[in-house]
Parts: structure tokens; C-alpha cells; sequence
């Protein structure tokens, strides 16, 4: 872009008042360059940072293309590179765009070809920024709910460590004949307890309570429900690594996969303190009474990984986000091919696109 300002500016004379735009547009670039240069102002790169340049970039461009509008001849071998420019965001019925289409290289160029030109560009490119800020809200949005998530983890499992035995994640499963037999032969033992008490993280065989209760208040331990969200996490984070290859590469310079797969984590946490929970009530017929920690385990996995079920809908809205970003090289708006993928880059390779 710098490039073209100045040879523009070469090819004018002092009087021109087109220098007046294209040094601002200079001042519109050098704001810019100053944004990206995260050496000298020491500020984290941040994609705020690239917005703010792309838009002090679109102000530069425009006040370039007003340049030509005391010699509109001189802005024909432009016109391929502003039409891309212009298909690029805008659908095939705008009218603006059409007119930008219907001005051809070999016919002469009047101030007011100019001035359409300037109108279709400077369009396209607030559609542009409004897919960019849509990406950016999006993406806050998904961060905000997945630390509320978090932050609702880590307090029930606080909780559940300081009062264990309010709502303990045990279970109580029937005795076989053969354990019964021989728990009645043991010489001083009365009645024995139809049942044995399971928790997350321990178990007791023999419980000599008749209240069920009061047994489960026994064996709860302080670590049941932090073992079984770091069960549910792990299972979200394979999730998170599965459901990765399914999201199409960024050109914003917003983490939308990483914010994605930051929601499931909590997430999966979540649900298989959740899942638990159901089956201890009863929920799932014929699995109210699971055998052993490593059964409770294994279902604390399985509903971790289940999250799935709720967050696939934020993650086709969060591919919806990134199909309607678009960059040079991707079809118009309403013709992307699905398998295609844009080039993805972080804030330092976008800065040198810019500049």
C-alpha cells in the first residue's frame, strides 16, 4: 500500500491536490506501522491491534483511491486489484460492486467513475471490519461463559471438600448371595446390610449402618469430586484435540478454535459431575448403582467426553463466524466452497501483510 501512495505521489504535480490526500494517507499508514510494532511501544500483540491497523489500512486506501479524482485516466491499471477489493465482500447482486464491474479499462474515466469506485471500496471494506468485529465478539462471548464455567467448577469442588457428605457422588450396590453368605457366617455378627457403600475414590464393603445415609456420609471422601472433574477434563480436552480437525483454519487474529476448545474443558468437568449425579438419582434406569470406583471412573470419562452434545452447537456457529471472514484468494460472499480453508496467521504475519 505504501508503495502505491508514493509512486502516486511521484506521478502528481506539487499543485495536485491530490497530495494533500495521499499525505494523509501516508499518516493513515505510519499510524498503522506504529500499531504493529509491538518492539517499540512493548505492548502484548493483541488482535485489537491488527483491527486498528486494518482500519487505519482501509482509511489509507480510500483517501488513495480520492486521489485520482483530479486525474481519473491514471487509476486504470488499479481497477483489477480495487475490483478484487470489491468482490471480496460484496455479494454479486450489490449495486455498488455492478458499478464498479461496468467501468471497463479502455473507456475514459471521469471524476465520477472515481467517486463510484470510492463508494464500492470504501463498502467492502466495512464489511470487512464488521466480519472481523463479529469474529472478535464472538470469540470474547465464548471466553466469558467458558471462564463463568470454570469459575462454577472450581467452586463445587471446593464446596464438596469442605461439606463432603452433603451431596456425596457414592452409590450403593446389592450384595451378591455369596458375599451376604458369607458376612452372616462371621461369628458376632448381626444382621448383615444388604448392601455395600461405592465412592469416587473409596469404598466400604462392609458398612455397618442400616441408614444409607449415614453409611455414604462414612465413605464420601474430600477428593471425590475433584478426582472425578480432572476425569470429566481430561475427557473434554480429547474431545477438544478431535473436534480441532473439524474447524477450518482463521485469517482473523482471534483464537476462535483455542476459545472453543477452552469452552469444553469446564465443560466436561461439569458434565460428569452432572452425569453422575442422574445416575446416583436414578435417572438411567439400571444404572443407579455402579460397582466400584473405577465403574464411577470410567462413567465420569465417558459423560466428560459427552459434553459434546451441548457445545457442537457453538461450534458450528464458531465455523459459521470464520466462513463469513474472508481474506484474497476466497470465494465471494455465498460462493465458498466447503473444504476450502484460508490461510491462517497470527497478529505478526498479518502486520506484515498489512504493511
Amino acid at each position: 500500500m505504501r508503495a502505491l501512495v508514493e509512486a502516486t505521489d511521484d506521478s502528481l504535480s506539487d499543485l495536485d491536490a491530490g497530495k494533500k490526500l495521499l499525505a494523509a494517507a501516508r499518516a493513515e499508514l505510519d499510524s498503522a506501522d506504529l500499531l504493529l510494532d509491538f518492539e517499540k511501544h512493548h505492548r502484548m500483540p493483541l488482535g485489537s491491534h491488527v483491527t486498528a491497523a486494518q482500519i487505519h489500512l482501509s482509511a489509507a486506501r480510500l483517501l488513495w483511491v480520492k486521489s485520482f479524482l483530479s486525474s481519473p485516466e491514471a487509476i486504470k491499471p488499479y481497477l483489477p486489484s480495487l475490483l478484487a477489493v470489491v468482490k471480496e465482500h460484496l455479494p454479486s447482486g450489490d449495486e455498488r460492486r455492478k458499478s464498479v464491474e461496468n467501468v471497463r479499462r479502455g473507456d475514459s474515466l471521469s471524476d465520477i467513475d472515481v467517486v463510484m469506485i470510492t463508494e464500492a471500496v470504501e463498502a467492502a471494506q466495512a464489511v470487512s471490519l464488521r466480519e472481523k468485529l463479529r469474529a472478535k465478539s464472538f470469540v470474547r462471548i465464548v471466553w466469558v461463559v467458558a471462564g463463568f464455567l470454570f469459575v462454577l467448577a472450581v467452586s463445587i469442588c471446593t464446596l464438596s471438600a469442605l461439606w463432603p457428605e452433603v451431596v456425596p457422588l457414592c452409590f450403593n450396590p446389592t450384595k451378591s448371595v455369596e458375599a451376604l453368605s458369607v458376612e452372616s457366617e462371621k461369628p458376632g455378627t448381626k444382621s448383615p446390610v444388604m448392601y455395600e457403600v461405592v465412592c469416587p475414590t473409596g469404598s466400604d464393603p462392609f458398612p455397618s449402618s442400616p441408614d444409607v445415609d449415614v453409611n455414604l456420609e462414612k465413605t464420601a471422601m474430600r477428593r471425590d469430586y475433584f478426582v472425578v472433574e480432572v476425569a470429566g477434563l481430561v475427557a473434554a480436552g480429547l474431545a477438544s484435540a478431535s473436534a480441532l480437525r473439524k474447524i477450518r483454519g482463521t485469517a482473523t487474529p482471534y483464537g476462535v478454535p483455542v476459545a472453543l476448545a477452552a469452552l469444553k474443558l469446564p465443560a466436561g468437568a461439569l458434565t460428569a459431575v452432572g452425569g453422575l449425579l442422574l445416575m446416583r438419582g436414578g435417572f438411567v434406569p439400571g444404572l443407579s448403582a455402579l460397582d466400584s470406583s473405577a465403574q464411577i471412573i470410567a462413567w465420569a470419562i465417558i459423560f466428560g467426553y459427552s459434553q459434546e452434545l451441548f457445545t457442537k452447537f457453538v461450534d458450528q456457529r464458531g465455523q459459521a463466524v470464520l466462513e463469513d471472514v474472508r481474506g484474497p484468494g476466497d470465494p465471494p460472499p455465498g460462493a465458498r466452497r466447503r473444504g476450502d480453508s484460508p490461510s491462517g496467521s497470527g497478529p505478526r504475519s498479518q502486520a506484515a501483510a498489512i504493511t
